[in-house]
């Protein structure tokens, strides 16, 4: 064990217990508390089950991936939308040994394939109809030229020849009275959740996480709201996407709390389940937010319990911290995070009233950030590095390429630009690799997005640069607008009234429908700037 390691759990921020054990506690002290709640849209169905109940399907799930003959340190891949059986399956995992490696519902054949074969899946488990496509045939493909996916369990009606059906064989056997579990526990430092990088451009890449570095990431949240067993938590997240997975579901089983999700994030259902179920944490990325927000405003609900409202992934603008508080009687607070690390900068308490807009916040308990300044770059910007207890074990199989991100002292390099905010903490400027250079300026993406973003007419907004053919770069905001479309000349208008310096100016305006996004909600900038560049 390495220095900093040693230093994690001194400071306790490392433990030598697990999740189970969290469980095994909540059993003992709260058997008959609700654990999950879970709603599907499409069929208004809610389920319910309670930390006994968990329990028990968690056995169940452990049980059964022992028979399908999984050993210690195989991967389990869980392809589904919202729904509870993820709790179990994510516990399950953890009594059988194995690394569960959850997949986003919007990946299709190209990312299945590719994840699946990085990971060397035994186990896969999916859907046979996800968003009205038909999933059947592919998941056929996928048996046949994947040599180490072994197994396939779907949920749905149709199921391919030679695969299982997914209710009935993970919870409709009671394998745990005819299979007992062969193998120990996963230990908290043993590999346990593969998660694959939502970034907008170059390969996935299985970011690996044990149970000591997701646990770091959940004390975090706790230590900076001052959570308890009378959390309730909701994120509009996918559950099988870090923040869903770990700030969704093990940070209430950590407190003996309860995690409530539902397979839409749309504003309207949302708010419906704040109300309904007296959420007391609510996190939505911006793209969400804004639903969020507009929903309630059109039929407000009585959502008294919430007391945390929490956003990141992408900047939060500024109309969003004075909405929340006249929706929600809430502040909002900004989180900067990334698959790799977990939750890196929460904005605090103690910060002034609208600094979720002006800030990414202060660094976690025990994480520490530094800022490798550039030339080109004011006030101090540059390459943000980042180290602590949340930082992953590395990249699944993939060693070398998470050694190019790391340097000798363990510090990882996010690929954000970066600057200090004036208040310890951090301001994301945007992405490296989305940087945008103007006559040899970097132009400060993430304030042109939300400066455009504050235009009455625009509803959402996005900034992306490319090659002008002379050796500079073309500045285009693509926008989407609710009613009357906004022209360039009204937005550079409104730029040259903020004080934004001319060289960051668009000198293109595309309006859309729509933005393609990622299943985080992040905007698919690569996407946009090859379709800009073609046309």
């Amino acid at each position: 064990m390495g220095q900093k390691e040693s230093d994690y759990r001194a400071l306790g921020r490392w433990r030598d217990e697990t999740f189970l054990d969290d469980l095994e506690k909540d059993v003992r002290i709260r058997p008959d508390k609700v654990a999950v709640i879970t709603r599907r849209i499409g069929t208004g169905e809610t389920h319910k089950i309670t930390y006994a109940e968990l329990s028990r399907f968690a056995d169940r799930c452990a049980a059964a991936i022992g028979a399908l003959g999984l050993q210690r340190g195989d991967t389990l891949a869980v392809h589904l939308d919202n729904r509870w059986e993820i709790a179990p399956l994510a516990l399950g995992c953890l009594r059988a040994g194995v690394r569960i490696c959850p997949l986003v519902p919007v990946y299709r054949h190209r990312e299945l394939s590719t994840m699946l074969g990085l990971t060397e899946a035994s186990a896969l488990i999916t859907m046979s109809e996800i968003g009205g496509d038909d999933l059947t045939s592919m998941i056929t493909e996928l048996l046949a030229e994947l040599p180490t996916l072994k197994h396939v369990a779907v949920a749905g009606d149709r199921r391919p020849a030679g695969t299982l059906d997914f209710d009935e064989y993970f919870f409709g056997t009671p394998w745990e009275h005819t299979h007992p579990v062969q193998t120990a526990p996963l230990e908290p430092d043993d590999p346990y959740l593969v998660l694959f990088t939502s970034g907008t451009t170059g390969e996935p890449k299985g970011v690996l996480h044990s149970q000591n570095t997701l646990y770091a990431g959940v004390l975090a949240e706790i230590d900076v709201f001052g959570l308890d067993d009378s959390l309730v938590v909701l994120t509009t997240s996918s559950y099988t996407h870090y923040v869903g997975f770990v700030q969704g579901m093990l940070l209430p089983i950590h407190l003996g709390g309860t995690a409530v999700f539902q397979d839409t994030g749309e504003g309207h259902a949302v708010v419906d389940l704040v109300a309904e179920h007296d959420v007391t944490f609510l996190y939505s990325a911006p793209a969400f937010l804004r639903g969020v927000l507009d929903a309630q405003s059109e039929r407000p609900r009585d959502t008294a319990a919430l007391r945390v409202l929490v956003s990141g992934s992408a900047p939060i603008l500024p109309q969003f911290v004075d909405e929340v508080r006249k929706a929600f009687g809430v502040r909002l607070h900004s989180l900067f995070g990334m698959t790799e690390n977990g939750p890196v900068t929460i904005s605090r308490l103690e910060d002034p009233d609208d600094w979720a807009a002006r800030s990414d916040g202060h660094p976690t308990p025990g994480t520490e950030v530094r800022i490798e300044e550039l030339p080109e770059q004011p006030d101090g910007g540059g390459v943000l590095w980042v180290r602590g207890p949340t930082q992953c074990l590395g990249y699944d199989r993939r060693e070398d390429v998470y050694a190019a991100s790391v340097d000798a002292d363990g510090w990882f390099t996010t690929g954000d630009i970066a600057r200090p905010d004036g208040r310890g903490g951090i301001r994301i400027a945007g992405r490296a690799r989305d940087m945008i250079l103007r006559q040899s300026f970097v132009v400060p993406v993430s304030d042109l997005e939300a400066l455009t973003a504050e235009l009455p007419k625009v509803r959402e907004a996005t900034v992306v640069g490319y090659p002008d053919g002379l050796g500079d770069e073309v500045i285009c905001a693509i926008v989407t607008c609710y009613d009357a479309p906004v022209t360039l000349d009204e937005l550079q208008e409104h730029l040259r009234t903020a004080g934004m310096t001319k060289t960051y100016w668009p000198t293109r305006l595309e309006i859309r429908d729509e933005l393609p996004k990622t299943a985080m909600g992040k905007v698919r900038k690569t996407e946009l700037r090859a379709e800009l560049m073609a046309g």
